[in-house]
């Protein structure tokens, strides 16, 4: 369809029509237009998997890594395949558009949505982003780059006021969005916070860079819920309101645009987009098919099992990995994230998936009929109870695995029931009359001892326990943040002695209160082990084996959606844990289960370290392919680590009077830690392999054109005795600069393969875009003519060649 078109249809709307088209007409759909052809349009949460429109366990979603996996492939051409994945998964979910990819940066190492996240610098997360956008808009499914721009960390997040100089954003974090724009990108999602001291829905970043300068044709959306004014936001260049029907942009603005405080022309020219929207997502076509859907397919379940090996890192090796299932008799595996990882992050990105292969299965069957493999968990993690499942619940009234549901009025009677698999119902169905969510399960505890049950929401909850009160209380709630109210709701905890194989009854309630949600949450926990029993006998387990395995990683509890985390340390006794294995056997693998970075105090000794991210569903078949040497580690940290939280450069991520300054300016990530001299535990870009590389050649231009890219081939050499991959790295320097510049930055990146003793050349395309800078007395880009220090490397701390390249401007 034409612009020409699409203004014959705004025409023949009434001003209320077109305003009803700005707001959602429900919490995850557009408003539809029939007369005119027009659709609802479906929105889902992403970027691991697709949701839907549903907070449903029972409707399950293929999930994939988590973001900071994908940030670690260096592989745009693997990433634009799993965007295809997530689009087919749109298309079995009725879904148009996908609310992803996030493209704020890894500031701080303490920022709490990390797992969401590409990586530290613009660049990476810039390409990265560009493939997951191409990937996913070839089935003609929607992409949203987000959150634009500063959402880079989650303290006072619906309130923060983010403060950079005009050239730190404009070179660091808008970089990322300007690379999605250039990519095609379709959507184009404001955050909650402000910037410079006005809210980014109502921001004037909108409009330019974002649809003057760099000419995204797309549609600006709101975060949901972060419209919180009504002519500001309009006259600003937000495109979209989310979520509806009740919005500040329904007769609210109608009777704005009537007292000419907003022009009728700008809503024209929001439907004009969100039309153009509709045209690409098949949503003005009644014969449009969408993309065959994806199953749990064959080819589906390889993808996700490469992907687990593409994003794991190799920290760390000893010569202990991979493992020679030839030379091994037992097999130790031992951790609580071993049996129970994570595979993906917590917060409004989450999805109910099946089939999860966990490390301790996947081990199994790799050594099966090979090895015998002992289990043992190890110290609690000290986290709270998890929902209540299907594992050890039954439904009271039909016995089946599962909770009870109910949706009772004031008076108690039941409006109405269902067996659900989850003590965890973040959307139960509220009919007329609502006022309580009640979740019923017999426990069938296998235990004996004090066992710990929890009730999460707000107002008044009650817990029986056989018919016994352990919670009667009044919880009203102290935030406002969505993802805190509608998907994590803070979780009271009481306690109760229980007699193992003896089931007890269950009964949770949770009054209803008006906006705080419905979300409702019911979790229970066995007792706690002893905790110097249950490292004894990890000890005892990894001492009687060729190789021990120990998982390790972070809990939804101190890494999620809503929250900053108070330090980078593993907790829960699992550094202890890690620690006395390693003593007991020097050939020990640490696998690290989390989102972002962690300290790692005994990674010296270890016998190898290998990092896994949030896996996704093949997590345990993946990381088996790693451990045991079919697939070799492929990944490249995209965020620099610190030793300890007390060596890293920038670190605060909580606002002073509401304000949050980016005081270190262009320096963040390698750029920060090469300004401040510091060593970090692992450099921006690490990664080993199962082989290792000579550089060899290196063919760069001695002059190069401004606004022209130019090429550096590099020569490598497999000096190993097996196959790998190699993922060259470019940076550049400018010593000499009179204007302030990192100490070096990261300009492009290419990776190759050979075969043990082979020898390839990797061709990194560096583009124009690495050599400019943005000077806040002109307002524009510039160029600097002169000598640049040009230098090749693993890593942005392990350079390998170093040479000049001679910029001039004509």
């Amino acid at each position: 369809m034409d612009d020409e078109t699409r203004d014959r249809l705004i025409h023949r709307l009434s001003l209320e029509d077109k305003v009803r088209l700005l707001t959602g007409a429900t919490t995850w759909r557009t408003a539809g237009e029939s007369a005119n052809g027009l659709r609802e349009m479906v929105t889902s949460d992403g970027p691991a998997g697709v949701r839907g429109e549903a907070w449903d366990e029972r409707r399950t979603s293929v999930l994939l890594p988590s973001a900071s996996a994908l940030g670690a492939m260096w592989d745009e051409d693997l990433v634009e395949r799993l965007g295809g994945l997530l689009a087919t998964e749109a298309a079995r979910k009725g879904v148009d558009v996908v609310l992803a990819p996030t493209l704020n940066l890894h500031r701080s190492p303490l920022g709490g949505r990390h797992f969401e996240c590409f990586s530290e610098d613009p660049e990476l997360t810039g390409r990265t982003g560009a493939a997951l956008i191409r990937g996913i808009q070839a089935l003609g499914v929607a992409a949203t780059a987000k959150h634009y721009v500063g959402n880079d960390s989650e303290t006072d997040r619906l309130t923060v006021d983010v403060r950079a100089s005009e050239r730190t954003l404009r070179e660091v974090y808008l970089a990322p969005f300007e690379a999605a724009v250039a990519a095609g990108v379709w959507l184009v999602m404001a955050g909650y916070n402000a910037v410079a001291g006005t809210t980014m829905t109502a921001s004037p970043l909108l409009a330019e860079p974002l649809k003057g300068e760099w000419g995204f044709d797309g549609v600006a959306v709101s975060d949901w819920a972060a419209v919180r004014t009504t002519g500001e936001t309009a006259r600003a260049a937000l495109d979209l309101a989310m979520p509806g029907p009740d919005s500040l942009w329904g007769a609210s603005l109608v009777r704005a645009v009537k007292d000419g405080l907003v022009a009728e022309e700008a809503v024209d020219d929001k439907v004009r987009r969100l039309l153009r929207l509709a045209d690409r997502v098949g949503a003005l076509d009644p014969h449009h098919r969408r993309p065959p859907p994806a199953s749990a397919s064959r080819d589906t379940r390889a993808l996700l099992r490469r992907a687990v090996s593409a994003g794991s890192v190799l920290l760390h090796n000893k010569a202990v990995l991979p493992l020679d299932p030839a030379k091994l008799s037992t097999v130790a595996v031992l951790g609580r994230h071993a049996a129970s990882p994570r595979v993906q992050g917590g917060g409004s990105a989450g999805v109910f998936c099946s089939d999860v292969v966990t490390p301790l299965a996947g081990i199994r069957a790799r050594l099966r009929g090979r090895a015998r493999v002992v289990y043992a968990p190890g110290p609690a993690l000290g986290a709270p109870p998890a929902p209540l499942d299907t594992d050890r619940c039954t439904d009271p009234e039909t016995g089946a695995p599962g909770v009870r549901l109910r949706v009772l009025d004031a008076a108690g009677r039941e409006l109405y029931a269902q067996r659900r698999f989850s003590g965890r119902q973040l959307e139960p169905d509220l009919p007329p009359g609502a006022h309580t969510v009640e979740i019923a399960a017999v426990l069938h505890p296998r235990e004996a001892g004090e066992w710990t049950f929890g009730v999460g929401g707000f107002g008044r909850m009650t817990l029986t326990v056989d018919d016994r009160t352990l919670l009667d209380g009044e919880f009203p709630g102290d935030t406002d943040d969505p993802a805190v109210v509608h998907v994590n709701p803070p979780l009271h905890t009481v306690r109760t002695v229980l007699t193992a194989k003896r089931p007890v009854q269950l009964v949770a309630r949770r009054e209803l209160v008006p906006g705080r949600g419905r979300a409702t949450v019911v979790a229970a926990a066995p007792p706690e082990p002893d905790a110097a029993t249950a490292l004894a006998d990890a000890v005892r387990a990894a001492r009687d084996a060729d190789a021990a395995i120990v998982v390790v990683g972070t809990t939804e509890h101190s890494e999620t959606e809503g929250y900053d985390r108070a330090g980078l340390s593993l907790g829960g006794q699992q550094d202890e844990l890690v620690r006395a294995v390693i003593a007991a056997n020097p050939r020990t693998v640490v696998i690290v289960n989390s989102g972002g970075p962690v300290e790692l105090p005994w990674r010296r000794e270890a016998g190898a370290v290998l990092l896994a991210w949030f896996p996704g569903q093949e997590a345990g078949a993946g990381l088996a392919d790693v451990l045991f040497g079919l697939a070799e580690p492929g990944g490249r940290l995209p965020t620099t680590w610190a030793a300890s939280l007390t060596d890293a450069p920038v670190t605060r991520t909580r606002p002073v009077d509401g304000r949050l300054d980016y005081d270190e300016g262009l320096h963040i990530g390698h750029r920060a830690w090469l300004r401040a001299g510091r060593e970090p535990a692992y450099w921006f870009g690490h990664g080993l392999g199962y082989t290792t590389w000579q550089y060899t050649a290196v063919e760069a231009p001695a002059h190069v054109v401004a606004g022209e890219p130019f090429t550096v081939r590099v020569t490598v050499r497999n000096t190993g005795t097996r196959a790998g991959r190699e993922v060259v790295q470019v940076y550049l320097s400018r010593p000499d600069s009179v204007v302030e510049r990192p100490v070096r930055w990261f300009a492009g990146h290419a990776a190759v393969r050979a075969e043990a003793g082979r020898t390839a050349t990797a061709t990194v395309v560096v583009g124009p875009h690495a050599v400019r800078h943005w000077s806040e007395e002109d307002h524009g880009w510039r160029v600097e003519p002169g000598p640049y220090r040009l230098m090749v490397g693993r890593s942005a701390g392990d350079v390998r060649w170093e040479g000049k390249v001679t910029l001039s401007d004509t």
